[in-house]
């Protein structure tokens, strides 16, 4: 570690301390106005702990890159330090190609256009799983898709459908769903397995395996060179009725028990309130949404794979995991309920949170860039309990949205994605206009926030993913 440079400190504010990790030039950089957010977080009673990762922005009601835990008994839950997307996370599935395979930029702009047959990028298209029953997802997660959407369910030594990932089945008091109304089910079922716009995306990138954690790729799978597929989404309109149901709730429970902050977009309801049970039991119904629709979306890229390459193009899981959601946890002998917006669970070998595919390594933590930047495969360190083994979720936006669209220019954009030359990466738009706030010049220098999280000994990295093909939404 770089004995000038501090890659964590402890602020004391006035309703208690807030903890951070990120270098000096990221820390100045994320202003005074994610201080005064933290501070307000801070006055929610019987806080036991708040952080910031170095990707921390300003967000609604709580910063994005924020850890926040509360003991299970005189506990609270809030909206607002889970996100308005609920169980938004990542995905990444290994392939049986190199590199080398997509060489030919007119290959890799031919894969895109069989994604984009199979995934609606418009954010109000409907899906193609009309045949799944939206009751069974939400109450059953990966566990509640027809089988032939989880073609690897019969071969159970191959199969990883079930088994690598963050949580293939939440459970809850499904009684909960009937305070959501018809017309939300029915928007929320065309949405299945669509992307979604935003921040959201599908990237084919290649790996290239970080030496001193070799063994590690080894035993997950990885090579150099090696196609992956990476996917960022979350639970889509469902997620977003929850909140909207809820949040009314909220806001009743919290004026009757007089609390509230200067912050009057900061939710937060005592856990065992009808409102906060309500919230959290509705919360992991989204839980279950996200985490299936990004594996239909996998599936719908391997149908585009095999359309591509022929039908030796295979994929597999390697992990999905989900940056805005609360939890509970054990930490030593206490349960805790963990919040996470915007914030990575990176466990370390043998932590028994782990699945048992990874017990003995730690889980693959999956960190996405941004567009024309690397996103980066990492694994927890031991030393990553003292911040509840939480780390970036990804770049962190540098500007909003309005104000990247401007200051930077089409050209700007183009050059970061290597328009017109052989290593350009593919985009599913040709008017680069309307994904201008998108741009790589939107976000933080994501080479930076690794090396945050790499300093201050809370994970390091497995494999870093070149993008070679990126779908997004609109």
């Amino acid at each position: 570690m770089n004995n000038n440079v501090n890659y964590y400190r402890r602020i004391d504010l006035p309703a208690g301390d807030l903890h951070v990790f990120a270098h000096d030039d990221l820390y100045r950089a994320m202003g005074a106005k994610v201080l005064e957010m933290a501070n307000n977080n801070l006055q929610i009673p019987n806080i036991r702990y708040m952080s910031y990762t170095p990707d921390a922005h300003v967000g609604v009601g709580t910063c994005i890159g924020t850890t926040a835990v509360w003991g299970m008994e005189a506990g609270f839950v809030s909206p607002s330090i889970v996100g308005s997307d609920i169980g938004c996370g990542m995905r990444v599935h290994l392939t049986n190609l190199q590199a080398d395979d997509l060489q030919d930029v007119k290959l890799r702009r031919k894969l895109v256009k069989a994604i984009e047959k199979r995934i609606p990028v418009e954010n109000h298209a409907r899906g193609y799983f009309s045949d799944i029953r939206l009751e069974d997802v939400l109450r059953k997660g990966l566990h509640g898709l027809p089988g032939k959407y989880v073609p690897d369910m019969y071969t159970p030594r191959r199969a990883t459908s079930l088994t690598h990932v963050e949580c293939s089945r939440f459970r809850f008091d499904e009684s909960e769903l009937d305070r959501i109304p018809e017309p939300v089910w029915h928007r929320a079922h065309r949405q299945l397995g669509t992307l979604g716009n935003g921040n959201h995306f599908i990237e084919i990138q290649a790996l290239s395996i970080h030496e001193e954690n070799r063994r590690i790729a080894e035993q997950w799978g990885l090579r150099d060179g090696q196609v992956v597929v990476m996917i960022h989404s979350g639970s889509r309109s469902w997620g977003g009725a929850v909140n909207q149901h809820c949040g009314s709730q909220v806001a009743k429970t919290m004026s009757r028990l007089g609390m509230g902050t200067a912050d009057p977009k900061l939710a937060y309801a005592p856990l065992d309130s009808e409102a906060g049970r309500t919230y959290a039991n509705l919360m992991y119904s989204a839980l279950n949404y996200a985490v299936a629709n990004r594996h239909l979306m996998a599936f719908a890229v391997r149908d585009a794979l095999r359309e591509t390459f022929g039908s030796q193009a295979e994929t597999s899981t390697l992990y999905d995991l989900m940056h805005n959601y609360a939890c509970e946890e054990k930490h030593g002998e206490d349960s805790v309920l963990v919040h996470r917006k915007g914030t990575t669970r990176a466990l370390p070998a043998g932590h028994s949170g782990n699945p048992e595919p990874y017990r003995e390594t730690g889980h693959p933590a999956l960190i996405p860039g941004s567009m024309g930047t690397a996103s980066y495969l990492m694994v927890g360190a031991p030393e990553g309990l003292r911040n509840y083994h939480s780390i970036c979720h990804g770049a962190g936006r540098v500007r909003s949205r309005n104000a990247t669209k401007q200051l930077v220019t089409v050209d700007e954009f183009a050059s970061s994605m290597r328009i017109g030359q052989e290593d350009e990466i593919v985009l599913n738009h040709r008017a680069l206009e309307s994904l201008i706030d998108e741009s790589p010049q939107a976000y933080k220098d994501v080479d930076q926030i690794i090396d945050s999280v790499v300093q201050a000994r809370l994970a390091s990295v497995v494999a870093k993913c070149r993008p070679l093909a990126a779908v997004k939404g609109v």
